[in-house]
């Protein structure tokens, strides 16, 4: 890792009376907030384009099916490389530098994108933006621990959770109505061009780990107990994440995980060609149906944290089993429910909701709650490796699932059916392994490294 991007050293802790360094801990942890939950919306501005652009492409002959499932398929398994690899030096890195720096150059990879007509150069360089995309999540999730102590952490995870939420709005309704008037390129370039932007403000308003400011951990500053002696001891990081990789918690939450992002990215990926092609909506009408996806989303990670922490007193199973069948029974609804655009809506909301509230749990919180805090990164660059490694899969499983024929209509035009009959029985079925897996966890406790080697998470 280039010294650039690494943690600083450590300042003097600096005097003053525990009111003083609360004041200035907490002007900190609204910059990290507040560039945090705007600089990943934009993340996924950038990450979700594709979804937008793909029927202008194939009406254009830009590219075929198949290699929009290569494209996707090649993005989501470099961005799983790079989330496990990304994950492991974010526990060592200045999160600031490392995060802006990556959404500035996953810009630069859209904008490159928009110029381009080359399939051979679509792929490789949505698969290269892959890679910048994956140091937005567990940067995220490390800034936070680093930044927020263990009762003020719950809230905002789940807001920021809902950041992407902020980011798929945006798409949906910004960049298709800027590609339905301008073309498939502008839907790259303009979510570059904002990316670029974004980049930017992050790099001045992210922060490094509070002690290179000369503050204390965040548990100290708030009078809380403080959750691990030696922060920034390189070796205490190795150590726990090494003992993070031989919990059978860890696994099967990154299993579960890895099942609800099979049914995420095919609702993500493909749902707006679904209702172009099976319902007959227009592209904007599509995504401004589409946009009660991620607005529900938002709703649905904002209040998964109240929820959990104010009614399960921070019990996060029974939320995550509740939010996985609502995510089961908006698929059943959108895909066989009464043909109406309202069930539609209805059908989208309740998936976003639940996928939401999913996100939170399963890709971060309940792990890194259960795991030592020094290994947060390493925790969610591993779970994110097996979800992305399924979002992978998922693309070119669905795009070989999703038959094409052409027929003849009355009129003696030449048309393009397609039949996503097959594909749906696969998005329900992983949705539904999800909802089993995330069960499988129901009593895991809270683990320390002072544990016997070895010994089962679930076993407490």
């Amino acid at each position: 890792m280039f010294s650039f991007f690494k943690t600083r050293p450590d300042k003097p802790v600096m005097a003053g009376s525990p009111e003083k360094i609360q004041s200035v801990f907490k002007r900190h942890q609204w910059s990290v907030f507040l560039g945090l939950v705007f600089g990943y919306a934009i993340f996924y501005v950038v990450r979700m384009s594709l979804g937008v652009v793909k029927k202008p492409m194939l009406d254009a002959e830009i590219v075929t099916k198949a290699e929009l499932g290569i494209m996707g398929s090649a993005f989501f398994f470099t961005y799983a490389i790079g989330k496990f690899s990304n994950g492991f030096l974010s526990d060592y890195a200045n999160i600031g530098r490392f995060m802006s720096f990556s959404l500035i150059l996953s810009g630069c990879t859209a904008i490159a994108m928009g110029m381009n007509t080359t399939a051979f150069f679509f792929i490789l360089l949505w698969g290269l933006n892959g890679w910048f995309q994956s140091v937005g999540s567990a940067p995220s999730c490390v800034s936070l621990f680093q930044w927020f102590s263990p009762k003020q952490r719950g809230s905002r995870y789940s807001i920021w959770g809902g950041s992407r939420n902020i980011g798929e709005g945006i798409t949906w309704i910004l960049t298709a109505t800027m590609v339905s008037y301008f073309g498939w390129r502008a839907g790259f370039i303009g979510a570059g061009i904002a990316a670029v932007i974004a980049g930017l403000c992050m790099f001045f308003i992210l922060r490094d780990r509070p002690q290179t400011y000369g503050l204390p951990d965040a548990a100290t500053a708030f009078g809380e107990e403080a959750e691990f002696k030696k922060s920034n001891d390189p070796k205490e990081t190795r150590r726990a994440q090494l003992f993070i990789l031989k919990q059978p918690t860890v696994w099967l939450i990154a299993l579960a995980c890895a099942a609800m992002y099979t049914s995420r990215y095919a609702i993500s990926s493909w749902a707006v060609l679904y209702l172009q092609e099976v319902k007959g909506y227009s592209l904007i009408d599509a995504g401004f149906a589409m946009s009660a996806y991620p607005i529900a989303g938002l709703v649905g990670a904002v209040l998964s944290g109240i929820i959990s922490d104010k009614i399960f007193k921070a019990n996060r199973h029974i939320p995550t089993l509740l939010y996985g069948m609502a995510n089961v029974v908006g698929m059943f609804l959108l895909f066989f429910g009464p043909q109406s655009r309202m069930m539609d809506a209805a059908a989208l909301t309740l998936i976003g909701f639940a996928i939401g509230g999913l996100v939170v749990f399963l890709a971060g919180l309940t792990a890194c709650d259960l795991m030592p805090k020094n290994a947060v990164g390493a925790v969610k660059g591993f779970i994110g490796l097996f979800s992305y490694m399924a979002a992978s899969a998922q693309e070119l499983i669905s795009s070989n699932l999703i038959t094409v024929t052409e027929v003849v209509n009355e009129a003696g035009e030449t048309m393009k059916v397609y039949d996503f009959g097959a594909a749906q029985y696969f998005w329900i079925g992983a949705s539904i392994v999800s909802l089993f897996l995330a069960l499988t966890v129901w009593n895991a406790k809270k683990v320390t490294m002072e544990d016997e080697p070895g010994e089962p998470a679930l076993a407490k």
